[in-house]
């Protein structure tokens, strides 16, 4: 293991804890916030995903953001490829997918222009701690060669974190949005 290895996965496992704390916790009003922001956007392709343990949940958000345009989820190609993305309606159909998260039962790919983002960790700069297998820094890197991708992190306040392990390849987050603020970078 290198020392950056090392570094990341202390970084993870203290972000995990205070995630899980935040979690518990349960504070209201994070995806009234989130939608808040999507309408700002309405009709554009956006990237939702199915939370998973103790992610934060955007259903309610991606919900409403149906109602005006296309919304889908992250679908796991294989290790070391970008995520593509399946169309997702609140009562569409689901299926078992990689790493315990449902992904559509039939797959209808689009490109999105607005991802939502699970994290582990951010920053105060729009830095973000993944799960450590790169898809979305992959994701994010070819979708913007293309054209303006808009990321926000969706997290709670308790995930933020001061001096994230960031390497060259880590693409930030445009935005971070949280059961009590909104933070632009």
């Amino acid at each position: 293991m290198t020392d950056l290895t090392e570094i990341k996965a202390a970084a993870r496992k203290a972000a995990f804890a205070r995630r899980k704390s935040a979690f518990d916790a349960n504070p209201p009003g994070a995806a009234g916030r989130l939608s808040e922001i999507l309408a700002g956007h309405r009709g554009v392709p956006l990237s939702g995903y199915m939370p998973i343990r103790t992610e934060s949940d955007p259903l309610p958000a991606m919900a409403e953001a149906s109602a005006y345009g296309p919304v889908g989820v992250p679908v796991i190609q294989a290790a070391g490829q970008p995520l593509k993305f399946s169309r997702w309606t609140p009562e569409g159909r689901l299926k078992d997918g990689p790493f315990g998260a449902k992904v559509p039962e039939v797959d209808d790919y689009f490109d999105p222009e607005i991802l939502i983002v699970p994290l582990v960790a951010f920053d105060a700069n729009g830095g973000r701690l993944g799960y450590g297998g790169g898809f979305y820094d992959r994701t994010l890197e070819g979708l913007r060669a293309k054209r303006p991708t808009l990321a926000i992190g969706f997290a709670f306040d308790a995930q933020e974190a001061d001096g994230l392990p960031l390497e060259s390849t880590d693409q930030p987050l445009d935005m971070v949005v949280t059961e009590s603020r909104v933070l632009t970078f």
